[in-house]
Order: C-alpha cells, then sequence, then structure tokens
C-alpha cells in the first residue's frame, strides 16, 4: 500500500511538472537571433518660459527653494516643440512632454523625465523617454539614458546628447540641441 501511495504521488507531481512547463511555454517565449538595429535622430527642443503661452511652468516649489542659487525644489511640468532645425519657426517634428526639477543644492542639477512624442516622419506617434540627471554644463555637450519607447522605439535602449544653443538669462528661454541615439 505504501508503494502504491508513493507512485501515485510521483505521478500527480510528474504531471503537475508538465502542465507547468506546457503552461510556461504559453506566455514566457525566448526569442534568439535577432539583430540589433540603431536609430540616430537629431532635433532640436524650445522650452519657452516666458510670454502668453509657455511651453514649460513652475508646477510645485519648496518654501526655501528662492534660498538657493539653484532653485532647489523647483519642478516644471513642459510641453515643448521640437523642431528640425533650431530657428523657433523651423517644422515641429514632435512634442516633449514630462517635467524637470532642480535636485541640487549648490550645483545645478537637473532631474529629468521627459517623453518626445514624434509628430512627424516615420516614426509618427511613437515616443522615446528619457530619466535622469542633467547636470548643465553651458559650454559641453551632456548625456542622458534613453529608458524605453513606444511604437517604432519599443523596446528602445540608448543615450541623447543634449548641448545648450542659447538662454535668454532675463526670461530662462532656451533651445538645446538634442542627438539621441537608439538600440533595439
Amino acid at each position: 500500500m505504501a508503494k502504491l501511495h508513493m507512485c501515485l504521488v510521483l505521478m500527480i507531481v510528474l504531471v503537475s511538472i508538465t502542465k507547468c512547463a506546457q503552461a510556461e511555454k504559453k506566455w514566457a517565449r525566448k526569442v534568439v537571433g535577432e539583430k540589433e538595429t540603431t536609430i540616430n535622430l537629431q532635433f532640436y527642443l524650445h522650452d519657452t518660459l516666458s510670454g502668453k503661452n509657455p511651453s514649460a511652468i513652475l508646477v510645485a516649489q519648496a518654501k526655501t527653494t528662492y534660498q538657493y542659487p539653484t532653485q532647489f525644489g523647483s519642478v516644471m511640468m513642459a510641453d515643448d516643440p521640437l523642431t528640425m532645425t533650431p530657428e523657433p519657426n523651423s517644422l515641429v517634428v514632435g512634442r516633449a512632454h514630462g517635467l524637470y526639477g532642480s535636485a541640487g543644492q549648490t550645483d545645478l542639477a537637473l532631474i529629468m523625465a521627459l517623453s518626445f512624442h514624434i509628430t512627424s516622419s516615420a516614426y509618427v506617434g511613437s515616443t522615446i523617454n528619457i530619466l535622469g540627471k542633467n547636470s548643465p554644463d553651458l559650454n559641453a555637450n551632456r548625456e542622458l539614458p534613453v529608458v524605453g519607447g513606444t511604437g517604432a522605439f519599443r523596446l528602445a535602449r540608448g543615450y541623447a546628447y543634449v548641448k545648450l544653443l542659447s538662454i535668454d538669462p532675463k526670461t530662462g528661454d532656451t533651445i538645446l540641441g538634442y542627438n539621441i541615439t537608439i538600440v533595439q
């Protein structure tokens, strides 16, 4: 009787393992051997804080924000146009939606979470997502990580070089050049 009981238990365990393996095949697949694609995009972001229709606005700040030369604790929400050339009247190829905030008390360090929504070209409707620290140096390229995307950029990873092209010291209006390399 003990042998029969042991055989039944062993059969039940084997059937369960087989069913689990079959169920896993239905929801989990491994694809091997696909080649990666690299895409390079160049566009210009216009972050406008001034005028009747700014593209970025202050949405939060600490009581002590103005005590810091870096505006530490301020958070901006952005809906910035992305253009083909640096000129403000250039063809709009997308929008940068997201937020950025001052995370440095003594050094300017922006934390950025932006989704670049493409509205022109073969990539219409696709997005590129950037999340990371942007420590602006007025004379150098900065690098930000591409952490994902949607549509044509699904499963994207890569980096964005950001270069300051112009800033109006009175208004804070800024034009930035973005050169993005995506690997998927």
